[in-house]
């Protein structure tokens, strides 16, 4: 491990580059549809229909993106390189008329976006190691929070002075300033032994990695995966459909979902940090328990209250749901993984499964309404979670020794003769 201060350092850096990346993963994100409306005339169907093609390449993309950055195992170089292409493709976009171009351009970004995520976490791991992984990955994930507001809030009141574009900006901005903090990061303090769980003490002993089907074929990474991907099922949707509700009830919709999304990740910001440091007191499973048993009790909230004022309580519980996860998933798949050489491999699969969930919430939450009214379909966005819930209470992700066991371990070992 590197002494104290130069790990000071280096966590820093990954304070910033998450930061700088929070806003970024996603592109432009809300602002694309915005973007292309009011400066091409595209129509909602041709918006929604190239944002779809490209959540589906994105999806495709995850589980390549891990294995990749398993096997050439330098994250400065992939987060800065991610965070070009994200730049390059969101730029693309200002001059991009036709669907082909616009297609492209946000490709390049989506595929940016699907690799940022694996290799910030083998930075992460590689500098910090495995028994201060869950506290750091719940930094980091605040971190991840606050840069989403800062870019939320200088989009907001830059809008009205410089118009729509300031989205480019901003993004612009903080793209290059995260390839900044990702390759000033000292390479010094990153061990790629550490990251992928070898013994660091031994450089000439290096373990074949575990074959792709191995890892991927763990069954319960497979029972996380699913229960991620109901979770998104009933979470992805959920803000937007009560977006609609309030336009049906003649509320100022689009105000209040800002003030929603604000509120949730500003929660999501001491929960993140609250999640890191209880991952090893009570265990990561129970964490994710948690998360999903909050998802039915945010529906139920939407599902009966009318009153936009005191819909601010569900968007609360998103942000505790949301903010565990963020933090829990990273967490449980290095347990489950550790030591492969395959972490980002399977965490790169198990983000594409989730994702799919994601990507049907909207089309089933609003199949949901058109049958079951308003109140039906966020129930019905909140059963999913119930079935998740089920598969994680059988689902034992805390594999590893916890905090008090490790500690006694590494007394015996010390007490005993050299």
């Amino acid at each position: 491990m590197a002494h104290r201060p130069e790990t000071m350092l280096a966590t820093t850096h990954l304070a910033l580059i998450n930061v700088f990346t929070g806003d970024i993963q996603g592109g432009l994100g809300p602002f694309l549809g915005t973007w292309l409306a009011e400066t091409g005339g595209w129509s909602p169907a041709r918006v929604g229909f190239v944002t779809t093609l490209v959540g589906v390449g994105a999806l495709c993309l995850s589980g390549p993106a891990g294995a990749l950055v398993d096997r050439i195992g330098r994250p400065r170089l992939l987060i800065a390189a991610a965070c070009a292409a994200i730049l390059a493709g969101t730029l693309l976009i200002m001059p991009a008329k036709s669907f082909p171009a616009v297609f492209a351009a946000q490709m390049l970004a989506a595929a940016g976006g699907v690799l940022l995520l694996p290799a910030v976490t083998e930075l992460t791991l590689g500098i910090v190691g495995k028994d201060r992984f869950p506290k750091q990955q719940g930094r980091n994930q605040a971190y991840n929070h606050l840069g989403i507001l800062i870019a939320a809030g200088l989009i907001s009141f830059g809008t009205v002075q410089f118009g729509p574009a300031v989205a480019f900006w901003v993004l612009g901005a903080m793209a290059v300033l995260a390839i900044a903090a990702s390759v000033t990061t000292p390479g010094h303090c990153y061990n790629g032994r550490r990251a992928v769980g070898w013994k660091e003490d031994d450089p000439d002993d290096k373990p074949e990695r575990a074959t792709t089907r191995s890892v991927l074929s763990n069954r319960k990474l497979m029972v996380l995966a699913v229960a991620l991907a109901l979770f998104n099922l009933g979470n992805g949707g959920m803000l937007s459909l009560l977006g609609q509700k309030l336009v049906a009830a003649g509320t100022d919709a689009t105000a209040w979902t800002a003030r929603y999304v604000m509120v949730a990740q500003l929660v999501m910001i001491p929960v993140a940090l609250f999640a890191g440091s209880l991952a090893d007191k009570r265990g990561r499973r129970k964490l994710l328990l948690v998360a999903l048993a909050v998802l039915p009790v945010r529906a139920a909230l939407s599902a009966f209250i009318d009153d936009p004022v005191w819909l601010i309580s569900a968007e609360i519980f998103d942000g505790v749901a949301s903010g565990i996860v963020g933090v829990a998933v990273p967490v449980v798949v290095a347990d489950l993984t550790w030591g492969s050489g395959r972490t980002q491999t399977a965490l790169g699969t198990v983000n594409a499964v989730q994702g799919i969930g994601g990507a049907l919430s909207a089309w089933y939450g609003g199949l949901a309404q058109s049958v079951l009214g308003w109140t039906g379909s966020f129930l019905a966005l909140g059963a999913p979670a119930l079935i998740a819930l089920a598969l994680v209470i059988w689902l034992d992700a805390t594999s590893e020794p916890g905090r008090r066991t490790r500690r006694r371990e590494r007394l015996a070992a010390s007490m005993q003769p050299a």
